[in-house]
């Protein structure tokens, strides 16, 4: 369902934009992600780091392209969100030696650290890959181009997402049962 309500505010956008234009769609856009973040406090009682800095930049940067009627910050607002996501998740990994995926999702998965590690090098690589397509596809093509790309782009995470279960499945940890001794690690 989660995913569902991820794609809500793109294809809210994107048929606004192929009926009203790029500022009624980027209107659509940010009353969306303000309704589709009341729709995940209301469920969760709290709203993550990455949905908060979500919602932020689409507000400022639709702010920013309403008011100045300039299309390229909305298209350029996926890039910085990359980037910063990038950037975050590698200074806590080589600077701060802290792992945020391990810290906001050890409670749900239990797996070796080293998995951990290479899971957050992926996303990072993963990120910077998302973050050169959208820039290229923004400073290059039409306006119209990327809005497909937004809606028709979301196969990208959809196939992350899915080898990344793949890869944690290979690594979760046995859960252990009294007596049992320490759990295995699947290789």
């Amino acid at each position: 369902m989660r995913v569902l309500l991820d794609f809500v505010p793109i294809l809210l956008f994107f048929i606004a934009y192929k009926l009203w234009g790029i500022y009624v769609g980027t209107a659509v856009l940010m009353a969306g992600m303000t309704v589709q973040m009341g729709i995940i406090y209301a469920l969760d009682r709290k709203l993550s780091t990455m949905h908060k800095a979500t919602l932020a930049l689409v507000l400022i940067f639709g702010v920013l392209t309403l008011l100045l009627r300039d299309d390229r910050f909305i298209k350029w607002k996926p890039t910085v969100l990359y980037v910063a996501m990038a950037l975050a998740l590698g200074l806590a990994l080589w600077v701060w030696h802290k792992n945020f995926l391990k810290m906001m999702l050890g409670s749900q998965l239990t797996l070796p650290d080293f998995a951990w590690n290479r899971l957050t090098v992926a996303w990072i690589g993963y990120c910077m890959f998302m973050a050169v397509l959208n820039g290229y596809i923004a400073a290059w093509f039409s306006t119209d181009a990327w809005a497909n790309f937004k809606l028709w782009g979301y196969a990208f995470p959809i196939v992350f997402i899915i080898g990344q279960g793949i890869y944690v499945a290979r690594h979760l940890r046995e859960p252990s049962t009294p007596g049992a001794g320490p759990p295995g690690v699947r290789e």
